[in-house]
């Protein structure tokens, strides 16, 4: 299921805020939640992605037909987009991985490569933005990727 809620109507990003710094997981267990989610990206394994994220979860793809990409609401939505990710690149490798945590927001930053079943090959570097709860699930994935062009004969210098 994809949504086109504005940024604006996001209220999952600040509900698990509102409960109290209390309750919110450590610096050290949300690195490695980071850690633990980059290596079931390089497993190809859907399954062991979808085990870091809540239940309510939205991901937000590089890609799509919005300003935002395209928006997966919900644990079977976010299974079926990390799911397209591994057929569209079938050898995706996320290296240079490094993690920071500010708060209740990991950020992770790679370099994706792989090939297409067309056998074109994708290498960009990229970052995500993962929004925690309380439980240090994902509650958001919001994915961006630098765009690579190929240089054409018009921009090449002379």
């Amino acid at each position: 299921m994809t949504s086109s809620l504005h940024p604006s109507q996001r209220p999952h990003e600040l509900a698990d805020h509102r409960a109290g710094a209390s309750a919110l997981p450590t610096h050290d267990t949300l690195l490695a939640r980071l850690e633990g989610l980059a290596h079931a990206f390089n497993r190809h394994d859907a399954d062991a992605v979808l085990s870091f994220f809540a239940e309510d979860c939205v991901m937000e793809l590089p890609q799509g037909p919005d300003p935002w990409g395209r928006r997966c609401v919900g644990r079977a939505a976010v299974h079926a987009g990390v799911s397209a990710r591994f057929a569209g690149l079938p050898d995706v490798h996320y290296g240079n991985v490094a993690h920071c945590v500010v708060g209740q927001l990991g950020i992770s930053r790679w370099t994706v490569s792989g090939t297409t079943p067309a056998g074109e090959s994708v290498c960009a570097d990229g970052c995500d933005f993962y929004f925690f709860d309380a439980q240090a699930r994902v509650t958001r994935k919001d994915s961006y990727w630098k765009i690579v062009q190929k240089p054409s004969m018009e921009t090449q210098p002379t």
